[in-house]
């Protein structure tokens, strides 16, 4: 961690603590928004063949979600089927351009959007249920889709979303280093800051309040129960994110949809980058 980092976080962390003196609850809405902030936007140029998509955008919640649609080549060419493509926590659709020409030429009408207060879309703050809220409509507006990829905390927000959509065993799901618990993402949150038990609790009682749902409900383990589509999840077993032995737990309940691929050296950013894990992405969906 660089000492301009380190610094700031000791300056939260003091900050919520006083805070906490006066009001546990006020120093839990703090840390709330501090939890759902992300740190920066991607800042890398759109690569030119990124821009050739269709622009689409819309409206949720007070935020204005920007996206892109791509028809494969041919012209005379059916659509075959549709692939949304999610992508994580400070992340953007377009880290994810290696993937459409390939799903292109396979057919593929291709859709990807950035999360709100990510990349071109709207908004300061996102949450798990907005996510989710907003590849719901997408799929409305633009859909139905077929095939779902997802990267870290759109790979949770897919799964979540598919629970609830009617679909079946052709349908395809991939699922790139995804987090499975969002109590182990809050867990390594209050780590990070040392808040203390008080605002924990205050916390975790504001998942109620919004949400009318704990943060253990908001779970890929629970969920995949009643996810019925093909499913492939890579994971890297150098993944300081989202750690290899959560997805361990997952693989030891033994879905027959579930296909595990176990990388190693590529982390959790780079292992979506991987010019052998694209042609497997690409070959499954």
């Amino acid at each position: 961690m660089k000492l301009k980092q380190k610094l700031a976080i000791n300056y939260i962390r003091a900050q919520l603590n006083i805070l906490a003196l006066v009001s546990p609850k006020a120093a839990a809405q703090k840390a709330f928004q501090l939890f759902c902030t992300p740190g920066k936007r991607a800042g890398r140029k759109p690569p030119p063949f990124t821009q050739k998509g269709e622009r689409l955008s819309f409206k949720l919640e007070g935020h204005t979600v920007r996206g892109h649609r791509w028809l494969p080549h041919q012209a005379s060419t059916p659509t075959l089927k549709k692939v949304l493509i999610a992508h994580g926590f400070e992340s953007t659709s377009r880290n994810f351009d290696m993937y459409i020409q390939p799903l292109l030429k396979k057919g593929y009408e291709v859709l990807a959007f950035d999360g709100p207060a990510h990349g071109q879309s709207g908004g300061k703050r996102i949450t798990l249920p907005l996510y989710v809220k907003t590849l719901q409509t997408i799929n409305e507006l633009y859909g139905p889709v077929h095939s779902f990829m997802g990267h870290s905390l759109g790979g949770l927000a897919l799964s979540l979303v598919l629970e609830s959509l009617p679909h079946d065993s052709d349908t395809k799901l991939v699922l790139i280093a995804p987090p499975c618990e969002m109590v182990s993402a809050v867990d390594a949150f209050f780590q990070l800051l040392q808040a203390g038990k008080d605002i924990r609790k205050e916390f975790d009682d504001l998942s109620y309040e919004l949400f009318d749902r704990p943060f253990s409900w908001y779970s890929i383990r629970r969920a995949l129960h009643q996810v019925h589509a093909d499913i492939l999840w890579l994971q890297d077993e150098e993944d300081k994110i989202t750690p290899l032995k959560d997805a361990l737990r997952v693989k030891e309940d033994r879905h027959p949809n579930i296909e595990f691929v176990i990388t190693k050296g590529l982390g959790h950013r780079r292992i979506y980058r991987d010019p052998a894990v694209i042609r497997r992405i690409v070959d499954f969906l």
